[in-house]
């Protein structure tokens, strides 16, 4: 009878990460978010910002449709358009009326991330972007990002 004996030779291989491993899918990550979190909130910006001009250029269209039926758009910012819309990033205001100009204004919520925005149209079709971040004075021209140019 012949005896085999195999010997077997046990390697321990732990099963798991590295801590060098961690480290560098911790700091993969932390780039990404560096690059991916500001792009994401400006393009936020950007569709709050879409939606207060298009909420002025609804309104501008009421306006004028009032205008045609009682020939005035309304002696004072109460009798402007009282029936502003509500909007949670914008306040929307009826400035400066008279029975023959007006200029609506939307104006971003701070608590929405929208502070120092500020964006008009009037009468004449005047679209104006009032106050935008990093932006001294205002142009005639709604901006909707800070690259943006009339």
């Amino acid at each position: 009878m012949k005896h085999h004996f195999c010997l077997v030779h046990k390697t321990s291989k732990s099963a798991g990460f590295t801590l060098i491993e961690v480290m560098i899918t911790v700091a993969i990550i932390g780039i990404l978010a560096a690059v991916v979190v500001p792009n994401y909130s400006a393009y936020v910006q950007r569709a709050k910002i879409t939606e207060a001009t298009s909420t002025l250029a609804e309104q501008k269209v009421v306006m004028e449709r009032s205008y045609q039926d009682n020939r005035n758009y309304g002696s004072t910012a109460s009798t402007c358009r009282p029936d502003l819309p509500l909007s949670k990033s914008f306040t929307y205001d009826c400035l400066g009326a008279t029975n023959q100009v007006f200029t609506l204004t939307a104006t971003g919520k701070a608590a929405e991330g929208m502070n120092g925005f500020t964006f008009s149209i009037d009468q004449n079709n005047t679209k104006r972007t009032v106050f935008f971040p990093g932006l001294s004075g205002s142009v005639n021209c709604w901006l909707s990002k800070k690259s943006d140019t009339c």
